[in-house]
């Protein structure tokens, strides 16, 4: 990739990371309501998309030989309890993934 091309590359990203940023202060601006639509979206997505991610996540998860799983379970069990207990989803995500590399290096090496 010539330097050029490089630079288009990192032009685009920016101009579309922009846009998304901007659209919806161009789309409601002020004091104009919001569609029942958008704030449904804005209430059910994020959970939908964290379940979807945890899904994910356990997809590859062997439940049937040694450790059974039992590092991703850990782990999304921290990451659960942390956040009921501090509501902070930096808190709990970054927790679940130390403890996870932890268990998977430390305790359960491969």
């Amino acid at each position: 990739m010539s330097t050029w091309e490089a630079l288009g590359v990192i032009f685009l990203v920016a101009a579309v990371t922009l846009a998304t940023r901007a659209l919806p202060f161009l789309l409601f601006p002020g004091k104009k309501k919001q569609p029942a639509f958008i704030l449904y979206l804005g209430k059910y997505l994020p959970p939908a998309m964290i379940a979807l991610l945890v899904v994910y996540c356990l997809k590859g998860a062997g439940f049937t030989a040694f450790p059974f799983a039992l590092p991703e379970l850990l782990s999304v069990a921290a990451v659960a309890g942390l956040h009921l207990w501090k509501k902070n989803t930096m808190l709990s995500i970054g927790g679940g993934t130390i403890l996870y590399m932890v268990l998977v290096q430390f305790v359960f090496p491969g």
